[in-house]
């Protein structure tokens, strides 16, 4: 059976147990536990990723993203990472995945829509911020051959409701059109032709760190 990766933050968490389900018999779906936050946290973690979580196996597709937690601004500082060392991080990731599995198909996921004028001052994204992080790593992945999965085109397209908080989408609406999203990526890559039935998983704990 092939293996399935999936990286990212807690976007990925809103979605990642609903694609595994919905594979269950036609893929060996693997992501950790634990919200991969920064790009630079993600490169950091990645040789433990399949160390742990593929027992040193390759991956066919790995899915991933990176970036929220980049541009977060607290305190009205500029961003956690600055957008040009966010580029650099993204570029070390694309190289580690190649070193480590030369033959998976790879796909990047943009970074998702947040509601900002419902977050606090002092914990605060903004759509143009998020969509020129974007545009710095679908520039950067697309060097390397990546595939691109545009989660935040997904995601402005959803209604209000679609919402959980101002920045996820834990609602049965978002999880259903998420996981087909990235399914819709990732099945052509497994040779998977047929039309799966959706099963979902809805994440329903609070988001560690936001």
């Amino acid at each position: 059976m092939k293996n399935v990766l999936l990286i990212g933050d807690s976007i990925r968490i809103g979605y990642d147990k609903s694609v595994a389900l919905t594979l269950e018999g036609k893929a060996n779906v693997c992501f950790p536990k634990e919200n991969c936050r920064f790009a630079s946290f993600v490169l950091r973690y990645l040789h433990e990723y399949k160390r742990f979580l593929l027992n040193g196996e390759q991956a066919d597709v790995i899915h991933w993203n990176a970036g929220l937690w980049d541009c977060l601004r607290l305190y009205e500082e500029e961003p956690h990472t600055p957008i040009e060392v966010y580029a650099y991080y993204i570029e070390r990731i694309c190289i580690r995945i190649k070193k480590l599995f030369p033959d998976a198909k790879v796909i990047f996921a943009t970074s998702t829509k947040v509601q900002s004028e419902k977050m606090s001052k002092n914990f605060k994204r903004y759509n143009e911020e998020i969509q020129q992080y974007n545009a710095a790593a679908v520039a950067v992945v697309k060097k390397y051959g990546f595939e691109v999965n545009d989660l935040y085109a997904v995601s402005a397209s959803l209604p209000e409701e679609a919402h959980s908080d101002p920045v996820h989408y834990y609602t049965s609406m978002a999880t259903e059109v998420f996981t087909k999203a990235v399914l819709s990526h990732i099945q052509p890559l497994l040779g998977i032709e047929e039309e799966l039935p959706y099963r979902e998983v809805l994440y329903v704990d609070a988001p560690i760190g936001g």
